[in-house]
């Protein structure tokens, strides 16, 4: 195992474990509605400050426009995409079957561990950023998938090993991350990473804030997506 995929393997461990910790949390005590909303606004600035300052400003610095255009355009599509897919599913089953929902988290975590290990194209300290705002995100998918599954009457020991596949696949998206980085140009490298811009977008703004919104919230719970972009852009600025 080369040095650069340890590396991300062992970074990408710690939203692997987030997920399977939100999911186990879940089964002992379900978060309330205010704290999922503050935690969920901190990781939404959290990713957005990542984005804002090291991602978008690393892809204008490559100067490579049209690799950029066509990721994001395709990054768009496939959220956009994933979104169309979790939703038809959900509607046909009348929101007890949680196949599609599943299909959806697993795809959602795949990119995510991807992500990982493209970021590491713009720097070793941008991984570690990326890294440290996907793990609120991805702890409270594990949260999301172990709720879905306690609806449909799914067993503790079947939400702690859908948890963990969920993790493992996230260090198997992070390897594959790793593997395409090494092995394509960096004209294809600006068009991954403009992908990879797209879905946090997409992440931040369709699925953390709309989330955290779902229920009335307060000036604080509002203040800690602020709390979380000055956080990240405070440790950038120190590390």
């Amino acid at each position: 195992m080369s040095a650069a995929l340890t590396k991300v393997l062992g970074y990408a461990a710690m939203p692997a474990i987030a997920v399977v910790a939100g999911a186990l949390i879940t089964l002992v005590r379900q978060p309330g509605a205010g704290l999922r909303s503050a935690v969920q606004h901190f990781a939404a600035g959290t990713v957005f400050s990542v984005l804002a300052v090291e991602l978008l400003p690393d892809l204008v610095h490559r100067r490579l426009p049209w690799p950029t255009f066509i990721g994001f355009t395709f990054g768009v599509a496939f959220m956009l995409a994933l979104k169309w897919f979790g939703d038809r599913q959900e509607n046909a089953s009348g929101g007890r079957d949680t196949r599609g929902l599943l299909t959806a988290m697993g795809v959602d975590v795949v990119l995510d561990g991807a992500l990982i290990g493209l970021s590491f194209a713009a720097g070793e300290k941008q991984g570690l950023l990326l890294t440290v705002g996907l793990v609120l995100e991805l702890f409270f998918l594990g949260v999301s998938c172990a709720t879905s599954l306690r609806s449909v009457g799914q067993t503790a020991l079947r939400i702690g090993g859908t948890a963990a596949m969920l993790g493992i696949a996230l260090l198997a998206g992070a390897g594959a991350g790793v593997g395409v980085l090494n092995a394509v140009t960096p004209v294809f490298i600006d068009a991954l990473l403009a992908f990879g811009v797209a879905a946090l977008l997409y992440l931040v703004t369709e699925e953390l804030l709309v989330e955290a919104h779902e229920d009335v919230e307060t000036p604080v719970q509002t203040a800690m997506f602020f709390a979380g972009f000055i956080l990240l852009f405070m440790i950038d600025m120190l590390v």
